[in-house]
Order: C-alpha cells, then structure tokens, then sequence
C-alpha cells in the first residue's frame, strides 16, 4: 500500500512537472505568434493527455484534478475582484450589476434553449451547458485591457462584468446542478437560493477579505505584515470553504475578498508598498501555474469521439451563442442604464468581448470528475466556446475598438 502511494506520488509529480514546462513554452510561443496562450495550453493537453502522446493524465487523481479546479477557479476570482476599482465602477454599476445577473440569465436560457433544440439533450441538461459558458474570462480580459487605450468606463465595465459574472455563472451552474440531483424545480425557491448563496457570499467575503487585509496591513495590530501572499492563499481557502459551510457561494465570497484587497483605501487599510509589490509578482506567477493547470486539464479531458458526433452542433450553438444570446443580454442589461449614456459604438463592442475561458473550463472539468449526465457534450461545447472566442474575440479585440473608434 506504502509502495503503491509513493507510486502514485511520484508520477504525479513528474505529470504536474511535465504539465507547467509545457505550458510555459506554450506561452512563450503565443508572444510569438500573437495567440491567445489559453489555446495553446488546450492543445499541449491534447497533444501530451491520453488521446494524444499519453504522457499526462488525471483519471487516477480526481482528488488532485477537483482541487486543482476549484481552487484554482476561486483564485482567479479573487484576482479578478481586486482588478475591480470601486470609484469608477460606481459610475457604471447598474450596467456591471445588469450584465452580471439578467444578462447571464438571458444567455443561459437562450443558450440552453437553442442546446435544446440542436443537441437533443433534456432542458434541463441544455440550461446546465448554458449557464457553464455564460460568464466571460478575467483571466484573459484583464491583462488584454490592461494594455487597451480605451475609455475607464468601457474598461471598468468589461473587467469588473467578467469578474462578477464569474460567481453568477458559477452560482447558476450549481443550482442548476442541485435541480438536477433534487429532482425538483420552483421559480421562487430557486431565485430565492440564489439570492442567499450571492449574499451570504458577499457577507463572508466582506469579513474575511477586511480581516486578511488587516492582519498584513501596517495598523497597530497587524501582526502579519510581511506575509501578504501568504495569507491572501490563505483567505482565498478559508474563505471559499467557510461559504460553503453555511451553504452560501464560496466563488461570491473569494471574489468580494478580492475587492477589498484591491481597494484598501475605501476600507482605511494600507500595506507597505515593497510588500504589495511582493505579493503582485507571487500572485502573477500563481494565477500562470492555475491557468496553465485549469487548461492543461481541460485539453486531457477532451473526448474527440464526442466531440467528431456533435461538432457541427456545438458549433452552431456556440455561433447563435455569440451572435444572439450575447448581443441580447448585452441590450436587457445596459439599455436601462441611463446614467451610463452608452454609445452606440460601445454597445456593440460589449457585444463582442464576451471570451470563454478559465471558469466555465474548471466548471465544466467539474462536471466531468462528477460524472454527470451528458457532461462530454457539455465539454464538447464548452471547448469549441474558449476556441472560437478566445481564438477569434480576443484576437481581435484591439482591431475591433480600432474600427469603432473606442481607441483614446
């Protein structure tokens, strides 16, 4: 038994060592040639998982293959949250409150209907796919519009949407879930979940994120000052876990942790400036290793025969996906936010940054360890979502704002 573990042990290691070698030449390489670096990590998981050289695999570490995932979907969202910055998405906190909840339930269920109809699969099963791939990417909007000359607002409403509409998609999948594995459906009793998973997340997420910023802050009995990294791992954990316990929505929580961390000054908490900048090179280098892993994994799990039987279909539910459910929710959310006085021009290309990426892939590679009904379709779908968006909408990103005229 001894031996056996040790077995297992170290061939873990050697495919978590294969794994981040290679996904650091694949991001070597997208700077070369001028691709998105989450494509590729697919591809080195396709080419290096079972149905390729067979050299990775996590079939026998669905332990490690679940934590991997969930922590690393909650540590994204907590760097998402501290992208967020409180002034200016103040001006447009309806339009980001909007898009977040009406617009991910709009994509859901248009989604998931038009999943319905092209897959065949049962309703509740297509909304389950449409509320995986409803939330965008922090992980690839937030360092693409670090480097865009566009307006604040624009930029403050892309980034924060992706953040908070991460821990609805989230939060929407796993009521989803719980209806399928409960066997019932109530309009009321569902909303009224969600309502308390979202609050009791943001609660948690207060206390928490307020006491970790506190204990690293230069305060007089901040008596953790030096360890903001450490503690910020630490936060990320006992915050995702101490939701859950209470049954509220441990991605909520990570995320509002992540504000507060990101906007200290509103909350009267400081760090030391060296320290600050520690704590930023550790968490880059962190969220590469996650993203690398997330995607990675997701290119292992991808199962080709599916994908062969459906791929027409996944296309075209991911085309009527971008083209109509997006531009839909993009319209519901923002044309009641007058303060906002949105143009033209910017609606449309809030239409189209709308990328797949690191949570539906973790949520999807959640279902998959779970094993639960038609999760290969959903996986299927799924991967020709983060191709198509992160290989076509975030390559062209920059081009488009160009051709609008957003550019500043």
């Amino acid at each position: 038994m001894e031996e056996n573990t040790v077995l297992l042990a170290n061939n873990l290691m050697k495919i978590l060592s294969i794994t981040i070698v290679s996904g650091v030449i694949c991001a070597r390489l997208s700077k070369l040639i001028k691709l998105p670096d989450v494509v590729l990590f697919i591809v080195a998981g396709i080419l290096l998982g079972p149905q390729g050289l067979n050299l990775i695999g996590f079939e026998s570490y669905s332990v490690e293959n679940q934590l991997i995932l969930t922590f690393g979907a909650a540590y994204i969202l907590y760097d998402g949250g501290r992208e967020v910055q409180l002034g200016i998405l103040n001006k447009v906190k309806i339009s980001v409150l909007l898009l977040a909840t009406i617009g991910v339930l709009i994509s859901t269920f248009i989604t998931g209907y038009f999943a319905y109809k092209i897959l065949k699969i049962d309703l509740i099963y297509a909304l389950l796919l449409g509320a995986v791939i409803a939330s965008t990417d922090p992980s690839v909007l937030v360092p693409l519009f670090k480097n865009m000359n566009i307006s604040n607002k624009l930029k403050q409403t892309i980034i924060s949407e992706s953040a908070f509409n991460d821990a609805a998609g989230a939060i929407m999948t796993f009521t989803i879930l719980g209806i399928i594995e409960g066997g019932t459906f109530s309009v009321g009793r569902s909303a009224w979940e969600l309502l308390l998973k979202a609050g009791g997340g943001v609660v948690i997420g207060l206390i928490v994120g307020y006491a970790a910023t506190f204990l690293v802050g230069e305060k007089k009995h901040s008596f953790l000052t030096g360890y903001p990294g450490e503690i910020a791992v630490a936060a990320v954990l006992g915050g995702y876990i101490i939701a859950e316990h209470f049954h509220f929505s441990g991605f909520m929580a990570v995320f509002i942790i992540g504000i507060v961390c990101g906007n200290k000054d509103i909350f009267r908490l400081s760090i030391k400036g060296e320290e600050e900048n520690i704590h930023i090179s550790f968490k880059e280098v962190l969220i590469m290793i996650i993203r690398i892993m997330i995607f990675v994994i997701l290119g292992t799990q991808i199962n080709f025969a599916v994908l062969g039987r459906y791929w027409a279909q996944a296309l075209l539910v991911v085309v009527l996906f971008i083209f109509i459910a997006r531009p839909v929710s993009v319209i519901f959310s923002v044309i009641l936010d007058k303060k906002a006085e949105w143009s033209f021009r910017e609606i449309l290309y809030l239409m189209w940054t709308r990328e797949t990426g690191v949570i539906p892939a973790a949520l999807v590679g959640m279902l998959a360890s779970m094993k639960v009904n038609n999760s290969e379709i959903i996986s299927a779908v799924t991967f020709m979502a983060i191709i198509i968006t992160l290989g076509v909408q975030a390559s062209t990103a920059k081009y488009v704002a160009k051709v609008l005229k957003l550019e500043i």
